[in-house]
């Protein structure tokens, strides 16, 4: 891993993909579309950049949800796999998350779907989303506090050449950098627990989401944060003594020529701003 994180090699990638398309990876797969749509609510036609978009697995997805992908990764292998994928559905640029080549409020949402794992300044990366984000960002990560995420560290003990090289979070660590990174904004989030296939057929989604989506131990954790920022106003004294209560500051005149440019009513004890 250098100074900007592990960049998947062709060998990493190669590991990467048998492990997205192994029983757990597609389960993982399917959690991931479910909490897109709880947590972002897309709507058909908004821009996603996908930073770490890898081989374009999730950017298919959203193009199937309707929206206008982008995709960017630091590695020239697996853009070259995307574009291979994608063609002309999707614009695709090789860059780093801590610095993405895109103008501020580009794009309605932005997602980093298990790569800020693989990052080695997460907060950077999270700061640069929120940069370019107009509406939300959304972060989706193994669980490090689920059944599989316990799993995956001990591989990564082991010597796994790819979790060896990760970093897994809780909620609580991604609300922290959230909030370190874009402020305090609105914070949603949802965990899915994987279940092997031939249950959740047996299973209601709706009932399965009921159930476990506030559970901090899902396997699957997806956070997104709406950038709305908030401005604080400072208390600051009155230094005009009014002659009896209930005085406005602007007279009667003054305050109904003010409403009636503004399209309001002429009683409304208010100026607009």
């Amino acid at each position: 891993m250098n100074k900007m994180g592990l960049i998947f090699d062709e060998h990493i990638a190669g590991i990467y993909e048998s492990w997205y398309h192994s029983p757990h990876g597609r389960a993982i797969d399917r959690s991931i579309e479910r909490l897109v749509v709880s947590l972002l609510d897309p709507r058909p036609g908004e821009r996603v950049l996908d930073v770490g978009c890898g081989a374009g697995n999730h950017l298919i997805t959203f193009n199937r949800l309707g929206l206008d992908i982008s995709g960017l990764d630091a590695s020239s292998h697996m853009i070259a796999k995307a574009r291979e994928r994608l063609g002309r559905r999707c614009t695709l640029k090789v860059g780093m998350a801590q610095d993405l080549p895109f103008e501020d409020n580009e794009f309605d949402i932005v997602v980093m779907i298990n790569t800020l794992e693989f990052l080695d300044d997460p907060l950077q990366a999270l700061r640069e989303a929120g940069r370019v984000a107009y509406k939300k960002v959304f972060i989706g990560v193994i669980n490090s506090l689920s059944w599989h995420g316990l799993v995956k560290r001990i591989q990564g003990y082991f010597g796994d050449p790819l979790f060896g090289q990760c970093r897994f979070y809780n909620v609580w660590q991604l609300k922290f950098l959230l909030r370190a990174a874009v402020g305090r904004t609105p914070v949603s989030w949802a965990c899915t627990r994987i279940r092997p296939s031939f249950m959740e057929d047996m299973r209601p989604f709706g009932r399965e989401a009921w159930e476990w989506n506030r559970s901090p131990f899902g396997s699957f954790l997806g956070i997104s944060a709406s950038m709305t920022y908030r401005v604080r106003a400072d208390g600051l004294p009155l230094k005009i003594r009014l002659k009896k209560p209930g005085q406005t500051l602007v007279g009667a005149n003054t305050l109904g020529r003010l409403n009636r440019a503004e399209g309001g009513h002429g009683d409304e004890r208010g100026v607009p701003v």
